[in-house]
């Protein structure tokens, strides 16, 4: 890392498409002056799809309007449905629970593993009853499932096993891509993910050629995409936009590049933060099989003090999930009286996000770990002190 610096660096970037401007400017007045006028499900839509489907050895790629849609589409493709049960994590983004609620079905909360945050293979299969359909682990911040015992628990048990990569676009585990491990996956394109866009949007992968073909019925009112007002199922709008179709084409091809400066900054952090666990701020592993370079998440005993400490340092900071998914009033009366999810509730008091994007500088990168290492380093002394 070099030693340029700055003194003010935002989490969400306000600049993540400056270097863009032309090629969105460019597909805006090519889609809005085709002879065709096709402002959803054209060409262009078409052809990220296939070009994903290329990138992944994916059967298929179904665009649609959000990642949270995607979810809802394989959930409906699935027919899941009132009586039914979904095994969800009790910490992470509110789709995982209101994704099951909607389509009239009940979230199972199942703990978390307490390092890595994401769903417990144990505690989910502690989880399942005879009114269980599905399973939906999630990939968080940037640590992929354990997906290969949660393929082989869905085997065993005969259940469907929907994965929500939404963040994960770019990640591996044992050689596989993030959101090929299930039945479906899906990725979101909201400008912060990995493979974002000034807009929101997402895919379903899937291996299973019969369900993309319910998916794409079901994304557009139940059609066909041959005949209109021919209403096979009972569907919904979920359509993806051209101009932006055409914006992620331009983009795709620097999404490599874009992913790997993602892993050398984390890479640097986990460096830098592997010997803090005694000051009880404890970082990702550095590098490795099933990561995914989304978020960068410390869990830090005295959160509310470090993220106090990185404002007043000019690092602005995040907490993504302050409450578990079984506490929040939404979801609170699907959840047992009384249950506890303890390594979710951790998460969820200790966890605050550092900035990673593409084009933090190394200066930038520096003066951050520096700041949470002085932190640290505070904490040390005083507890030497005593």
């Amino acid at each position: 890392m070099s030693t340029t610096t700055t003194r003010s660096i935002p989490f969400f970037a306000p600049d993540l498409f400056d270097a863009d401007r032309d090629a969105l400017l460019e597909a805006v007045h090519a889609t809005g002056t085709a002879t065709a006028q096709k402002f959803i499900l054209g060409e262009r839509t078409e052809r990220l799809e296939h070009a994903l489907r290329d990138r992944l050895a994916a059967s298929d790629v179904v665009a649609c309007s959000s990642g949270t849609s995607a979810l809802t589409l394989i959930l409906a493709a699935m027919e899941i449905g009132p009586g039914d049960e979904v095994v969800v994590p009790a910490f992470g983004c509110a789709p995982l629970a209101s994704t099951v609620i909607g389509c009239g079905a009940r979230p199972v909360f199942a703990d978390v593993d307490p390092a890595a945050l994401t769903m417990d293979p144990d505690a989910a299969e502690a989880a399942v009853t005879a009114n269980t359909r599905a399973l939906m682990p999630a990939h968080v911040f940037s640590v992929m499932a354990d997906m290969p015992r949660f393929r082989d628990l869905a085997t065993r048990r005969g259940l469907r096993l929907v994965e929500d990569s939404a963040l994960a676009q770019g990640g591996t585990l044992g050689g596989r891509p993030a959101g090929l491990w299930g039945d479906a996956g899906v990725y979101s394109f909201v400008q912060v993910k990995t493979f974002g866009m000034p807009g929101e949007g997402g895919v379903v992968i899937t291996g299973d050629t019969e369900l993309a073909t319910r998916v794409r019925m079901l994304r557009n009112h139940g059609q066909d995409g041959v005949h209109r007002f021919l209403h096979h199922r009972v569907g919904s709008t979920s359509r993806f936009d051209e101009v932006m179709a055409g914006f992620q084409l331009y983009r795709l091809d620097g999404l490599d590049a874009r992913l790997a400066r993602r892993a050398e900054i984390s890479t640097y952090y986990s460096t830098r933060f592997a010997p803090l666990a005694e000051a009880g701020i404890t970082a990702p592993p550095v590098g490795g099989d099933g990561r995914c370079h989304y978020v960068y998440t410390l869990l830090a005993e005295r959160r509310d003090e470090l993220r106090a400490h990185l404002a007043a340092h000019g690092v602005d900071t995040h907490v993504y999930y302050p409450r578990t998914l079984p506490a929040q009033p939404a979801f609170a009366p699907h959840a047992p009286p009384g249950a506890h999810w303890p390594n979710a509730e951790s998460a969820a008091r200790r966890n605050i996000s550092l900035p990673l994007y593409p084009h933090l500088d190394d200066g930038q990168v520096e003066h951050i770990a520096d700041t949470v290492c002085a932190f640290a380093d505070s904490a040390d002394r005083r507890r030497t002190d005593r």
